[in-house]
Order: C-alpha cells, then sequence, then structure tokens
C-alpha cells in the first residue's frame, strides 16, 4: 500500500491553507508545512511564544538562537514581523484571530474530538504546551498525523482513550493515507492516496467512513 512521507503529508496540507490567512504550525511534523506554503499566497505564520510574520527556516550560517519558534527550533523573521508578550500571542489564540491551526495527533474521533498531549502511559512526558487553546480558539483545526501508529494502532477512533485536548475542535484530518472531513454526519473521506481502496482505508480506522467524493494520486 502506498503512502505519502512526512514531506508529501506536509506539503499536501500547503496547498489548503488560503492567501491571506493567519496560521498557527503546531510542534513536530506540522511545522514541515511552512516549507511548502505557495509562493503565491500571502499566508502569515503565527507562533505562541510571541511572533507574527515568521519566515522559512533559517540557513546555517544566518541561525539566530534567540529567533525561534514554540519547538525552540531557529526560524527568520519577514520583513515587517512582529515580537510580543507571551500573554499577548495567547490572547490572539484564545480570540478566535488565528483563521488555522496544524496541530499533530495521538488520536481524532469520529465527532472531532483530538488526544494529542498525553497518551497516558506512565513514562510518557505531557506537553501540552499551547495545544489545547489552538484547538478551541482557531477557527479552523487541521491535524496531520500518520493514519495508524507504529504498531499498525488505528488513530482515527470512534472514541479517543487519551486525554482529550479538545473536544469536536478538528475539521480535517490529514494522514499519510487520506485526507478526511469532519462533518456533523460523520467522517468523509475526502480523497485516498495512491492504489489504497476504501475497504483497505476502513481496515486501519476504527470509526466509520463514508465514501470519497474525490481521488487522487
Amino acid at each position: 500500500m502506498k503512502k505519502l512521507d512526512r514531506k508529501q503529508m506536509a506539503a499536501r496540507v500547503a496547498q489548503d491553507i488560503p492567501d491571506g490567512a493567519y496560521v498557527n504550525l503546531g510542534i513536530g511534523l506540522p511545522t514541515l508545512v511552512g516549507d511548502f506554503l505557495p509562493e503565491d499566497r500571502e499566508i502569515v505564520l503565527h507562533s505562541e511564544n510571541g511572533l507574527l510574520g515568521m519566515g522559512p527556516k533559517p540557513r546555517h550560517e544566518d541561525v539566530d538562537l534567540d529567533l525561534t519558534n514554540a519547538g525552540k527550533q531557529p526560524v527568520t523573521a519577514l520583513t515587517g514581523a512582529s515580537y510580543f508578550h507571551h500573554a499577548d500571542s495567547f490572547a490572539m489564540m484564545r480570540g478566535g484571530h488565528l483563521d488555522i491551526c496544524v496541530l499533530g495527533g495521538f488520536q481524532v474521533a469520529a465527532n472531532g474530538d483530538l488526544a494529542n498531549w498525553h497518551t497516558g502511559a506512565p513514562d510518557a512526558i505531557p506537553a501540552v504546551g499551547g495545544a489545547m487553546d489552538l484547538a478551541v480558539g482557531a477557527k479552523r483545526v487541521f491535524v496531520l498525523m500518520e493514519h495508524t501508529t507504529k504498531s499498525g494502532e488505528p488513530k482515527i477512533v470512534e472514541r479517543c482513550t487519551y486525554p482529550l485536548t479538545g473536544l469536536a475542535c478538528v475539521s480535517r484530518i490529514y494522514t499519510d493515507l487520506a485526507v478526511i472531513d469532519v462533518t456533523p454526519q460523520g467522517l468523509v473521506v475526502d480523497e485516498i492516496v495512491g492504489d489504497c481502496s476504501f475497504e483497505e482505508l476502513q481496515a486501519v480506522t476504527d470509526a466509520p467512513l463514508q465514501r470519497p467524493t474525490t481521488r487522487r494520486a
């Protein structure tokens, strides 16, 4: 079964971010989305540690250790970027000023519940960061994650078993196998990757899926 690699997954999300959007990219896999934003669109990236107008990754010789994103990765600032207090940044997040946030996920439920900060394992290190604020504050929440765990367990489930980040907050799910919309009628498959069939996709998904309307290689 053909799957997208991490860069292809990030590029697919980038296709759906419209011109003029204010966007927060979560820690981990979602940060790759910034590498694939269309050059003909003006998209303003926000980081919860207090930066609006984040640019691409710096070249090695241009790294400024005082200029990082929320994941402590070196970043650049575009012309016109602004810096502000951490509290002001969270006010932007909680106040509904972000059009889209892209978050990673451990589990997404059929109704859009998200679990992405703790697996509940005794040796796991909880790391919620600003995820809860983003999940409830952004106008649309995209979740970018592999379709299954490393051991093959579904990450799209009927009901989350991990501690929740937000309730019914997810708008769309992007995985290495499909793009799935969370709707009042349930999970609707918008695209399936490569030669994966609907039946094969359903077999690795714990929650019921509805048939796709389009198919994209």
